[in-house]
């Protein structure tokens, strides 16, 4: 008890002493002017001691013993609500203008929030367990900075003018503009406002992509095929392709001047038409982007049907199409609803398919994108507009849930079971069949496209000369007598995108397993509330996120645009959910008791977490891993307002090009793109290992004792 003692109070003398060379030394904002906080001192705002004096006085209470844990609290929570007041309202604590929170300022705070937690453990909280209150504390904070304050702030800016203050007419006439819910295109031949436009693309997109997967899935489970490798390939590349290069190989492809569209044009007189240009074009892209992921859903929910559930429909004397409609399909609901919701989802948050191929068709994430970046540029209109994009994202949750009820799914238990699946109907088969092969060659097709696009001079005018001009355009490399020189155009971009994603994907798998850690192993107050928080993100666009962080950190107390920070930030926060869902999913398979054994030997709950779980969360770890940098390295829709001409990203590279018209050398690019993802995630799978559990085979065949991790 002695030594718990001890280590309690160095660290929080540690603590204080990170906060005291923070201000001494450090700037104490990102941008702007970057004097330390001791510099602001010696400028005569003496206000800017207080939280670093409240630091200090906390750590030599530490040292007094638990019975100082109130006052200590105080000390620390009063410390950063100075904070947060001077970052909102410094001007009325010492008359001086607002000054944005940085580094240093970032350190003090984060000194404050240990020693606060500590203390809490302190009182009793979290079960007493300080670094339970630590973890949970540390990511409830994070999460309400960089997901809740962006929302709140953009939200709240839809009712401000351009001056920031309340207008609640201008609101109303934003709200309520014919471009937005115009229905004229149902009854004539004008236009729809975005909403309607973006609801139908939406459900469109989410049905045709849950049915063609699932007549993949039905095939490939149980159509009588000896191999669907193929089906398991094509699922994968949708994950590792930026969303908007479907759209690039249908231009080449479709276009006016187009592959098939020229063919069509010489030899069968048909006409060249802009059609792919408008819904059918971005619904057709959409689909194909998101069949994939459709069927991975719902292959994997065939798999968990009890065969004998259908086998004892059979024995009752049911066809098989009765069977399918009263015992498969209403097991398959909870697959067909995610299914259906992952597809609206990301319809409505998809911004590269619509701006390469969306022309007079507008939907809310380009309406959007153009209010802030555009000619116009109007950020309260895109506030409204992201609102409304977050109010059908959470409508679309909510519809799910009270379509799937509170009934139970259930069909897998412990005992065995002997059935065997039922195979598909001759008629069912062949109807399948006609659907998945066209579907099949024409995204063989698009892919084809993508290989070899960016090897021949321009393939979408049918100029099929072997060039390496675009590879060259965009990544050349020349000696020159300073040494090596990267002369491409592109190497900045791609650069940048590396750095950012190989931060932001250790980040993000770091925080979304201890977050499932905490949620799954321990019980505390508001337990739920936190586990809802954290997954918050996943239910907010790309897109809106963007703008959030546009409206909030464009100004203090966090001025972080124009910075790189914010794009790791980005990428973390609006990734980190998949972290926290993969995490908890693999905690449930491993039993408490391993826990409880360290604990009893002696073990604090970091050094079990250290040496105990996360051995056998690898599975957890490489998938959150791998996500996270290829979503980092592939995601358009909210960093395109984030990214600069000095920290541009690989997508907002490519976007440009294509409103360039530069589309041989934006596939080039992204084909380089899909390989060296392709190797990142075969490397992260390679460097981390699998999880082992069992006996291992040695020299000699005696087996090893049973050990546990790599």
């Amino acid at each position: 008890m002695q030594r718990r003692r001890a280590d309690r109070g160095i660290v929080d003398l540690g603590a204080a002493g990170v906060a005291s060379i923070a201000f001494l030394l450090l700037p104490f904002a990102f941008v702007g002017d970057l004097r330390s906080g001791l510099g602001w001192l010696l400028d005569g705002r003496w206000a800017f001691l207080l939280p670093v004096i409240a630091s200090l006085a906390a750590a030599f209470l530490a040292r007094q013993g638990v019975t100082t844990a109130g006052l200590r609290l105080a000390l620390a929570g009063s410390g950063l609500f100075w904070m947060i007041l001077y970052g909102f309202h410094g001007n009325l604590i010492d008359g001086r203008p607002l000054l944005a929170h940085g580094l240093g300022a970032g350190l003090i705070a984060s000194a404050l929030l240990l020693q606060g937690t500590r203390a809490l453990a302190s009182l009793g909280a979290f079960k007493a367990d300080r670094w339970v209150a630590t973890t949970t504390v540390t990511i409830l904070a994070l999460v309400l900075t960089f997901v809740f304050f962006p929302v709140a702030k953009v939200l709240g800016s839809a009712f401000l003018d351009k001056a920031g203050n309340l207008d609640l007419t201008l609101f109303w006439a934003r709200l309520t503009a014919p471009d937005v819910w115009a229905l004229a295109c149902f009854y004539s031949s004008a236009s729809c406002g975005v909403v309607p436009n973006t609801v139908l693309l939406g459900v469109l997109a989410g049905v045709i992509s849950t049915f063609l997967g699932l007549a993949f899935a039905l095939l490939a489970q149980r159509g009588g095929l000896k191999n669907t490798r193929i089906f398991d390939a094509l699922s994968v590349l949708p994950i590792i392709t930026p969303p908007f290069v479907i759209a690039l190989a249908l231009v080449v492809l479709f276009g006016r001047t187009g592959i098939i569209t020229t063919f069509l044009d010489n030899w069968l007189n048909i006409p060249r038409s802009r059609w792919i240009y408008g819904l059918p074009g971005v619904l057709i892209a959409q689909v194909l982007s998101q069949t994939p992921l459709s069927y991975m859903i719902l292959r994997g929910a065939l798999q968990g049907i009890s065969p004998s559930l259908e086998e004892a429909a059979q024995t009752l004397r049911a066809s098989r199409w009765v069977t399918f409609r009263t015992v498969t399909w209403p097991l398959l609901r909870p697959a067909i609803a995610a299914s259906i919701l992952l597809g609206f989802v990301e319809s409505l948050a998809d911004f590269g398919n619509p701006l390469v191929l969306g022309g007079s068709f507008e939907v809310l994430s380009t309406k959007i994108f153009f209010a802030v970046a555009g000619a116009q540029h109007d950020p309260g209109r895109a506030a409204i507009l992201a609102v409304i994009l977050l109010a059908l994202t959470l409508t679309a949750f909510w519809m799910q849930l009270a379509w799937l009820g509170k009934k139970s799914y259930v069909t897998v238990t412990g005992k065995g079971d002997p059935g065997q699946p039922l195979p598909l109907p001759k008629a069912v088969r062949i109807g399948t069949l006609s659907v998945v092969i066209p579907w099949v060659i024409l995204t063989i097709l698009i892919y084809g496209i993508i290989v070899v696009g960016g090897f021949v001079q321009d393939i979408g005018r049918g100029a099929m000369q072997p060039t390496f001009e675009h590879f060259h355009t965009g990544f050349a490399i020349e000696w020159t007598q300073h040494g090596l020189f990267l002369a491409g155009s592109a190497w900045d971009s791609f650069i940048t995108t590396v750095q950012v994603s190989a931060i932001a994907a250790p980040l993000t798998t770091i925080i979304g397993i201890l977050t499932a850690y905490v949620l799954v192993r321990h019980d505390f107050v508001g337990r739920r509330t936190f586990e809802f928080i954290t997954m918050l993100a996943f239910a907010i666009p790309g897109t809106v996120i963007g703008v959030a962080y546009i409206v909030a950190f464009n100004v203090a107390p966090l001025e972080l645009t124009g910075t790189g920070l914010i794009l790791i930030i980005c990428f973390v926060f609006r990734n980190m959910p998949v972290g926290v869902r993969a995490g908890i999913a693999a905690l449930s398979q491993i039993d408490k008791s391993l826990d409880e054994a360290s604990t009893t030997l002696g073990a604090s709950t970091g050094t079990t977490v250290r040496r105990v779980t996360l051995p056998l969360l690898k599975p957890a770890i490489i998938a959150t891993l791998v996500f996270s940098f290829v979503h980092a390295m592939t995601s358009v829709s909210a960093i395109v307002f984030l990214v600069t001409a000095k920290y541009n990203m690989a997508t907002a590279y490519i976007v440009n090009r294509v409103d360039a018209g530069e589309y041989p050398l934006a596939i080039a690019y992204s084909s380089l793109l899909i390989i060296f993802m392709l190797v990142v995630v075969l490397a992260i799978q390679i460097g981390i290992g699998e999880r082992k559990i069992g006996r291992r085979q040695v020299p000699g065949n005696a087996p090893a004792p049973v050990s546990v991790g790599r």
